[in-house]
């Protein structure tokens, strides 16, 4: 994949007054636990003096596998690939159980599993302002191969990853297999659905369309996990606030073998919702009553957690409470990706929950993305040349109408709350010429199959493209095939073509002739070994927009 985030920078859209608001709460708790952590999520590279300058820990003296949280790979290019690790031999630890010293990590890249063909080696500091966590760009590679890589720290060595790069660009590339997740809730059950992702040999790339994590208290006994065999510390037993809350919030998750798993089979692209932060928070304004310069350093340390634990390069690194995760990738001619973040730059929620929408949803002043990011959307849809054009992104893009009688509740929180941002946004695709359309979503916790209708209040309007929705990977714990309101939301809604509530993930191979949804699921997650079943596929055709069962 080619990527151009780094060709449009979102200037930070908080007041300097606002921004040094955050910043003085941050040095007023300087000597409370989590002062300094305060502070540092507002930091944007690696201080000048201190630990930065600190003399580097000999990886002699590390007893412990640094590599618990394993290793991952993101955001494919056609010459290069982004590796990531964090060293963490305690990772429950605040300090994951490393002293604030500089280490040394050493990677390798081959063209094996074996490591007999290595393609580039190189070594990489590990700083402890990012919980030694390293994002290392192996650059001059060649273009639409997979390679194998692992990291060594002293004796340590890392499980070994599969990655790849993309085709070059205007190559054209006869078929791409993605795979698309979403709302990983670890207290809600075990990440099954990763145990199989990891083994799906056929998967290029994976897109996980937000609430990688959730911010809400995960018990001593990992909620409906129900551990016997282990006793989770206290630290996990709360909500998430400060940068240490969000960082060990990580470290549990990335523990889990399946996810680490699925992360070192295969490449990654990301983007957030609302729980890596918190539920429902819309640009800066939060979902509990706190003065927004409160909010925004919990925004700080959310953004800078983040972006240490995900397979995310440079262009992505946050200043402050701000972070630019939207961004262009390619895959040759057959697909461009414009990852969305309807997150950090929305207009607030009408209502939080569902009502009937009144005429505010139809107000052209508010918007579910902000306007320099639409502006980059729809320019980026002008230049495509791509075959297939793919949005992932986080919340229900399609009307979805909870009611047979009219006039029907939405929800407020998905597009249908912004129906002139999403209005401007297919009027764009149409100026465009983008023929083949498809959204990719996550958020609801459920799979569903839609039309994008050109007239959602008219069944006959032009079909416009396709919104697939990945279900949950444990959010909602084991869910039901037809959930309570299968029936109500069927009849309610002509576009939508198919609605089921287990956990899971969703395959889409896009081809020259046509895409091809395979909507895979568990029966269930709360607790460990559940099978998979592709439970329905569909496809829609290139160059007539419309889903058809396969």
């Amino acid at each position: 994949m080619t990527s151009e985030a780094r060709r449009t920078p979102h200037a930070p859209r908080h007041a300097p007054e606002l921004r040094a608001a955050a910043r003085h709460i941050g040095r007023r708790r300087f000597l409370t636990v989590t002062g300094a952590a305060a502070a540092l999520a507002f930091a944007v590279g690696l201080p000048a003096a201190g630990t930065a300058s600190a003399t580097e820990i000999d990886a002699r003296h590390i007893t412990d596998d640094p590599f618990t949280l394993g290793v991952a790979s993101g955001d494919p290019l056609p010459g290069s690939v982004l590796l990531w690790t964090r060293l963490a031999p305690a990772p429950y630890q605040p300090d994951g159980g490393l002293p604030a010293g500089r280490v040394t990590v050493h990677w390798e890249l081959a063209h094996d599993e074996q490591f007999r063909r290595i393609a580039r080696r190189g070594a990489a500091t590990a700083h402890p302002e990012f919980q030694h966590a390293v994002h290392v760009e192996v650059n001059h590679l060649a273009a639409d191969r997979v390679f194998h890589y692992r990291f060594r720290v002293g004796d340590w060595v890392s499980e070994t990853g599969r990655t790849r790069t993309a085709p070059l660009p205007g190559s054209a590339v006869d078929t791409l297999t993605l795979a698309a997740v979403s709302c990983q809730a670890y207290h809600e059950g075990h990440f099954t659905p990763y145990a199989h992702l990891a083994a799906d040999p056929d998967v290029d790339v994976v897109f996980h369309l937000g609430d990688y994590l959730y911010e809400y208290a995960v018990s001593a006994v990992g909620g409906a996990r129900n551990y016997t065999d282990r006793t989770l510390p206290a630290v996990f037993n709360r909500e998430t606030m400060t940068l240490e809350d969000y960082r060990l919030r990580y470290s549990l998750y990335k523990t889990d073998p399946d996810l680490r798993a699925a992360h070192a089979a295969h490449p990654f692209v990301v983007t957030w919702d609302d729980h890596e932060t918190e539920n429902n928070y819309a640009g800066d304004t939060p979902e509990n009553n706190v003065p927004p310069e409160e909010f925004l350093l919990r925004r700080a340390a959310a953004y800078r957690a983040y972006w240490e634990h995900q397979p995310l390069r440079r262009p992505q690194q946050p200043s402050g409470p701000d972070m630019q995760l939207y961004r262009r990738l390619h895959w040759g001619t057959l697909a461009q990706f414009d990852v969305l973040d309807t997150r950090q730059y929305r207009t607030n929620q009408i209502y939080d929950g569902s009502q009937v929408p009144g005429p505010e949803v139809d107000d052209p002043t508010r918007t579910m993305t902000g306007e320099t990011q639409e502006r980059w959307l729809l320019d980026g849809w002008r230049d495509s040349r791509a075959l297939w054009n793919v949005v992932p992104q986080q919340v229900v893009f399609s009307q979805r109408k909870f009611d047979r009688v009219e006039p029907s509740r939405v929800s407020m929180d998905a597009w249908d709350g912004y129906r002139a941002s999403r209005r401007r946004v297919l009027d764009g695709a149409d100026a465009a010429g983008i023929e083949n359309l498809m959204v990719l979503t996550g958020d609801v916790h459920v799979g569903y199959a839609f039309d994008i209708k050109d007239d959602f209040a008219d069944p006959a309007s032009r079909t416009r493209g396709t919104e697939i929705v990945a279900t949950s990977v444990t959010s909602g714990k084991d869910g039901a095939d037809r959930p309570g309101n299968w029936a109500t939301y069927m009849a309610a809604n002509p576009h939508l073509k198919f609605y089921n509530g287990r956990r899971g993930y969703v395959n889409i191979t896009l081809g020259r002739q046509q895409a091809r949804a395979d909507f895979k699921t568990v029966p269930y997650v709360t607790r460990p070994g559940a099978p998979v079943t592709t439970v329905a596929s569909f496809v829609t055709e290139a160059g007539d927009p419309g889903l058809k069962p396969a």
